[in-house]
């Protein structure tokens, strides 16, 4: 049997989402002229009390786009250190906006309020570059799937437009934080300048983001997509994707997050890890005794069938998602139990 912990990634689209898709009206998206991007676009700009949205290719591209579209070069963006938008976007900050980077050492991720302020420069101070944009990742992928509590993404935003600073949020996950959390979509929508929707991770669908914005973010939005090579044509089927996991999968991210809670407790048991990190949504990490043996373990759990990845210095990441059942879970758990004996 095999398990596959790697990422909420490899989700496939189920039978349900297929069928769904091969019944989608088409047409030229470029000439926004398909009817079911059009659809997808009103549909999470309505979800996030925003005024319109655009269909991207990769959630890297839509948070690529807002951070060039909120800014003019020269400048300097503020992110956390474990930020998606730093560490796992090829550079593209300074590439695409030609800004410099700005660090905030939060908690697993999440930066406080005050933080932020820390490195906000000051406006005549001609040393330094100008502070154009902040940039929230809920969940933090980096922090183990930690989430902003709604309180403290209202007060980053408050401070923000007194500072006249667009905030933008990389919400890849956004809809685990959703879950998790407590708080809706309604109530995250006012607290951000720009949001990025992932439509293929826990949500399932194969391919595509929404970035949602102002009917003039998002106009300028179009152009970069377009410049960026992002503008495609007949994708209703890729919407129609998307459409059915906002309909069909959000609800059931709940169970994702309760099978990384039982996993986390099992991996507590085991002799050979040192501690786990607290689980918040569906990412669960752990810290092995020895250091040095990642690669070690990566490899003696892929041999049972177990399949996980490398996540920083004695650390590796397991993820929980639509694929990762009761069986999988009981399977995956007679292995560790199979494990510690034999240490």
């Amino acid at each position: 049997m095999i398990v596959d912990f790697r990422s909420d990634t490899l989700t496939l689209p189920t039978l349900e989402m297929k069928n769904y898709m091969l019944q989608a009206p088409l047409g030229d998206d470029v000439f926004g002229e398909d009817p079911t991007v059009l659809q997808l676009e009103q549909k999470v700009s309505a979800l996030f009390q925003k005024e319109a949205a655009v269909f991207c290719p990769s959630g890297t591209m839509a948070n690529q786009i807002a951070m060039k579209a909120h800014s003019v070069s020269p400048g300097e963006l503020i992110c956390d250190a474990l930020s998606h938008v730093y560490l796992y976007e090829g550079g593209g900050i300074a590439f695409h906006s030609g800004l410099s980077v700005a660090l905030v050492e939060g908690e697993r991720g999440i930066m406080t309020c005050a933080q932020i302020q820390e490195k906000v420069n000051p406006v005549h101070d001609y040393h330094r570059p100008l502070s154009q944009l902040v940039v929230l990742e809920n969940t933090c992928n980096r922090g183990g799937g930690s989430c902003y509590t709604l309180t403290q993404m209202q007060e980053i935003y408050r401070y923000c437009q007194l500072q006249q600073i667009p905030l933008h949020l990389d919400g890849a996950r956004i809809f685990n934080a959703i879950t998790s959390m407590g708080y809706s979509s309604e109530d995250v929508g006012p607290c951000f300048d720009s949001i990025s929707i992932c439509l293929s991770k826990g949500l399932g669908a194969p391919i595509g983001s929404v970035l949602v914005g102002s009917a003039n973010f998002i106009d300028r939005a179009r152009r970069l997509r377009k410049l960026m090579g992002g503008g495609m044509r007949q994708v209703g089927m890729m919407a129609a994707a998307g459409i059915y996991a906002l309909d069909h999968h959000v609800e059931r991210l709940k169970e994702d997050h309760r099978h990384a809670v039982l996993l986390s407790e099992k991996l507590k048991e085991m002799h050979w890890i040192d501690f786990v990190f607290p689980v918040e949504s569906n990412i669960v990490i752990i810290q092995l005794k020895q250091i040095d043996q990642v690669a070690y373990w990566i490899e003696k759990l892929a041999s049972h069938g177990i399949k996980v990845v490398p996540f920083g210095k004695g650390a590796i990441r397991w993820v929980t998602h639509l694929h990762i059942d009761t069986r999988s879970l009981d399977y995956c758990f007679s292995v560790l139990d199979q494990i510690n004996r034999n240490l």
